[in-house]
C-alpha cells in the first residue's frame, strides 16, 4: 500500500425518491435562508414552481439566463441577482449548479442544489467560466454546496439521449479518477463503484441507479482532481462544444491512450463493466447510447485540431501514465477527432 492523501469533504446529502418534493422546504429552513436566490432554466418554470411552493414567500429574487460553460456575461448578471440574498438554490444541470457556483465564488453565499442531471458538479468544489473560447476552471471550498438534494423523480424525466450523455459525463469523472493528480485508494473504490451502478443504470434505464452513480462519480472526482481527460474536454468547452456529448465521445479514446500507464484503471473499469477489456466494453456502453464515435460529429473542425492539443498539453498534469509530448497529444486529438483508435 503506498502512502496517500485524501481529503474528505464537508456537505450534506439527500437522497431518496421524492425528497424535493417533501424535504427541499426543511432544507431552506435548516440553513437558515430567508431571502433565497433561486437560479433554474425558463424550461424547468412549472416544475420549480411547485417545488418551491411552500416557501415562495422566501425566495428574494430568481435567475433564469442559465448558459452552457457558464459565460461571463451571465456570471456577472448572476451575481447582479444575488444582491441581498442570504442563500442560492439551484435547480437544474450542470450550467445550473456552474451559475450558482459562480454566484458563490464572489459572494461566498451557501449553495443548496437540486441536480435533474447526472452531471455531478453539484458535489465538487469546482467552478468554471467560459469567455472568448476559453473555458477556465478553478477549485474553491466556497463553492462547494452545503446541500444537495438527489430525487430521481427530477432526472426520471430527461429525454432519453440526455440522460445517457450525461450518465456518460458521469462516467468519465469515475474514470478520470484513477490517474488523476491526488488519486487515492478510497476515490478509486467510490469511483468503480460508480462505474459498476452507471453502467447498471444505462442498461436497465433505471434513474435512481444512474443518480446513485452519478453522486458517486462526482465525489470521486471531487477530491481526486483533473487530469487528462477534463483537460481535454474543457479545452473542448471553450470552442462551444456540448458538454456531456464531449465527455462521451472522448472517453473511449483518453482510456485507450492512458490504458499502457494504467493498468489499475483498465482492471477496475473491466470488473466495474463485466467484461475483459476496458476498452472494449466502454467502446461498448458509448456505442449503446447512441453517443457519436467522434468529435467531427459534434462540430469540432478538422482545422482547430492542432489549437486543441496545443492548449491541452500544455495543461495535462505532468504524472499522466502516459506521456502526452512528441506529437502523442496530436494523434489522441486526431483519433478522437476521426472516432478511430
Amino acid at each position: 500500500m503506498h502512502s496517500f492523501t485524501y481529503d474528505a469533504l464537508p456537505g450534506r446529502v439527500v437522497f431518496g425518491t421524492g425528497v424535493a418534493r417533501t424535504g427541499l422546504a426543511a432544507e431552506v429552513e435548516r440553513l437558515g435562508a430567508s431571502k433565497v436566490l433561486l437560479i433554474a432554466s425558463d424550461r424547468d418554470a412549472e416544475r420549480v414552481r411547485a417545488l418551491t411552493a411552500p416557501f415562495a414567500d422566501r425566495i428574494a429574487a430568481v435567475f433564469t439566463a442559465v448558459r452552457e460553460h457558464v459565460p461571463v456575461a451571465t456570471a456577472e448578471a448572476a451575481r447582479e441577482a444575488a444582491v441581498g440574498a442570504d442563500a442560492v438554490l439551484c435547480v437544474g444541470g450542470g450550467s445550473t449548479v456552474g451559475a450558482a457556483k459562480a454566484v458563490a465564488l464572489t459572494t461566498r453565499l451557501p449553495i443548496l442544489a437540486v441536480p435533474t442531471t447526472y452531471a455531478g458538479s453539484e458535489v465538487t468544489p469546482i467552478w468554471g467560466l467560459s469567455e472568448d473560447g476559453v473555458k477556465t476552471t478553478g477549485t474553491d471550498p466556497v463553492v462547494l454546496p452545503r446541500t444537495v438534494v438527489y430525487d430521481p423523480e427530477l432526472t426520471a424525466s430527461l429525454p432519453p439521449e440526455l440522460a445517457r450523455a450525461s450518465a456518460l459525463n458521469a462516467m468519465a469523472h469515475c474514470v478520470e479518477v484513477f490517474w488523476a493528480p491526488r488519486r487515492n485508494p478510497v476515490s478509486s473504490v467510490i469511483a468503480e463503484e460508480g462505474v459498476r451502478a452507471l453502467a447498471g443504470g444505462l442498461r436497465d434505464e433505471d434513474p435512481e441507479q444512474l443518480l446513485l452513480g452519478a453522486y458517486l462519480a462526482g465525489s470521486a472526482f471531487a477530491v481526486a482532481g483533473s487530469g487528462l481527460h477534463h483537460k481535454l474536454a474543457h479545452v473542448l468547452g471553450g470552442l462551444g462544444l456540448p458538454h456531456a456529448r464531449s465527455h462521451a465521445t472522448l472517453l473511449p479514446h483518453v482510456l485507450a491512450f492512458n490504458a499502457p500507464g494504467s493498468p489499475e484503471a483498465t482492471t477496475r473499469i473491466a470488473r466495474a463493466l463485466g467484461c475483459d477489456d476496458a476498452v472494449a466494453g466502454l467502446r461498448a456502453v458509448v456505442a449503446a447510447a447512441g453517443m457519436p464515435a467522434g468529435l467531427r460529429e459534434l462540430g469540432l473542425r478538422g482545422d482547430q485540431l492542432d489549437e486543441v492539443a496545443g492548449r491541452t498539453e500544455k495543461v495535462v498534469p505532468a504524472d499522466n501514465p502516459v506521456p502526452v509530448g512528441g506529437g502523442a497529444m496530436r494523434r489522441l486529438v486526431q483519433q478522437a477527432w476521426e472516432g478511430t483508435t
